[in-house]
């Protein structure tokens, strides 16, 4: 009988310490996402004084600067975090062609003020880069954790779902083209 309830309150044990992990684990998930948030917010506040700046310079770029802004704004109206990884991928696209086009006004690159926006937002993009590393990777923990045995069983009878990865936008993802054939020489 004593071999009995010392087995019950070792598993009693057990799941209670699991069950904290799992709850532990998902907390992190959601902070680690908290923190791509406020990292969001920065680029967000960025944006407006960025395309300001720019604006009066970039009188032909009109269409890229517009969809900077329609771009940042679906991200901040976006509804769940689904829609939010979707628009902030959009946003992400847009900023990289912005700066792209930038390259093509010298009076832009010796605007200070336009320069120290440019170093603030690529500050803040190598932390959302950052952030959402941190995100992937406690997603990473605890998606294992609730796939492996026997913790599996515990996630699965309190409702722990898996989370969702972070993930790059499909243009992100593309491998880019390479042409190492720089005048071969001729046989």
């Amino acid at each position: 009988m004593t071999v009995v309830l010392v087995i019950l309150a070792l598993i009693a044990i057990y799941v209670i310490l699991a069950y904290n992990s799992l709850v532990r684990m998902r907390n992190e998930v959601d902070n680690s996402w908290r923190q791509i948030d406020v990292q969001l917010k920065r680029r967000h506040d960025l944006i407006p004084n960025l395309v300001e700046a720019v604006k009066g310079y970039m009188e032909f770029e009109r269409d890229t600067l517009t969809r900077v802004v329609e771009a940042r704004n679906r991200a901040v109206a976006a509804p769940d975090q689904a829609a939010r990884v979707a628009a902030e991928n959009q946003l992400t696209a847009g900023l990289g062609r912005l700066l792209a086009v930038m390259e093509n006004y010298p009076q832009l690159k010796s605007d200070q003020n336009v320069m120290q926006l440019q170093e603030q937002l690529t500050t803040t993009e190598n932390q959302i880069a950052f952030a959402r590393q941190a995100y992937n990777d406690a997603v990473l923990a605890l998606n294992t954790k609730i796939q492996v045995f026997p913790t599996n069983l515990i996630a699965n009878n309190f409702g722990f779902t898996a989370a969702e990865y972070f993930k790059a936008a499909p243009e992100e993802q593309a491998l880019p083209k390479v042409d190492l054939s720089l005048g071969a020489p001729k046989a």
